[in-house]
């Protein structure tokens, strides 16, 4: 176990180190001038010249990676060119509202894709398991933008239950935090639901038909008893996967539920940095993406070689 962790976790370091230089590479290849866009149309020659080299522009790319990355190492990705702030913290600023999102969506995610697709699963080809396909295929392919403005209009402008947008921290007012969290956290979870229901519907259609179930009922063992020690258990393997990715996901930013909603996530940061041509910025919630992703993918396979042993061998 212990040396499947460290096999994963060096695989992990190259995997970063691979995406911190392509990610580098890639946002210098953005079109556009980064101190032009944030003097504005009224800059002298020498106000120019004196930014490009404080923000370090005036070396080669090499260099300027280099020291990028050295700073990157010990949790200082450089200063926004567009207000000055570190980016360490204007990532920390917009951490809060995004990592409440993911995990209040992909808790929505759950509570609909474990129960749905486990009873769909347990009755294929009935009226239960037709709806559920169709539900899910309807989650999957309206579009989030969409569904969010129809529960903004129903909910937030109709009823009145909740705030049609905005972010409200759970330290100033937990009330106010939950409600404003509702509409953004279903939106989300509706489409990753829809997602995992149909993983979860396989996977169960697929532990039921497995020999040691059939041997299981064969001994006389109660349905609940095969279901939950003998179905479930191998179930769970492929929507760990899936439930991990899809937490990779959201923590990365949902650009387009966040401008919907207002909510001043990491997605709308990248967004704007690239909108402004914000390099340091732009490279340090690509870096954190990353980063996020190989984490979870890392705790997804050390969960799989405790649910079975065989992988980690």
């Amino acid at each position: 176990m212990t040396g499947f962790a460290l096999r994963r976790t060096l695989q992990a370091l190259v995997v970063l180190v691979g995406v911190s230089v392509a990610a580098f590479a890639l946002v210098h290849l953005v079109p556009g001038d980064p101190v032009r866009l944030a003097l504005g149309t009224r800059f002298d020659q020498a106000t120019y010249d004196a930014l490009r080299e404080r923000a370090g522009l005036d070396q080669p790319l090499i260099t300027q990676f280099f020291t990028w990355f050295g700073g990157a190492v010990t949790g200082d990705l450089g200063v926004s060119f567009r207000s000055g702030d570190p980016v360490t913290l204007l990532i920390l600023e917009r951490l809060p509202a995004t990592v409440s999102l993911a995990a209040a969506s992909i808790l929505v995610a759950l509570l609909i894709a474990v129960p749905l697709g486990t009873a769909s699963a347990l009755r294929p080809r009935s009226v239960l398991d037709g709806a559920g396909t169709v539900l899910s295929q309807i989650g999957i392919s309206v579009p989030e933008f969409w569904m969010g403005i129809m529960l903004i209009l129903v909910f937030a402008g109709t009823l009145g239950w909740f705030p049609a947008g905005g972010y409200v921290p759970l330290s100033e007012d937990p009330a106010g935090w939950l409600r404003s969290l509702v509409l953004p956290a279903v939106t989300t979870g509706l489409v990753s639901g829809s997602v995992l229901t149909r993983f979860t519907r396989s996977s169960v259609l697929e532990a039921l038909s497995a020999e040691h179930v059939r041997t299981a009922r064969a001994k006389g063992l109660g349905a609940r008893a095969v279901l939950n020690w003998h179905v479930l258990r191998n179930a769970l393997l492929p929507l760990v996967t899936v439930t991990g990715v899809q937490l990779a996901y959201l923590l990365s930013g949902v650009v387009v539920v966040e401008i919907v909603f207002a909510w001043p996530g990491l997605g709308q940061l990248a967004l704007q940095s690239v909108q402004s041509r914000d390099y340091p910025v732009l490279q340090g919630a690509v870096l954190l993406f990353a980063l996020v992703f190989l984490v979870l993918n890392l705790v997804v396979d050390l969960l799989y070689s405790k649910l079975d042993p065989r992988i980690s061998a």
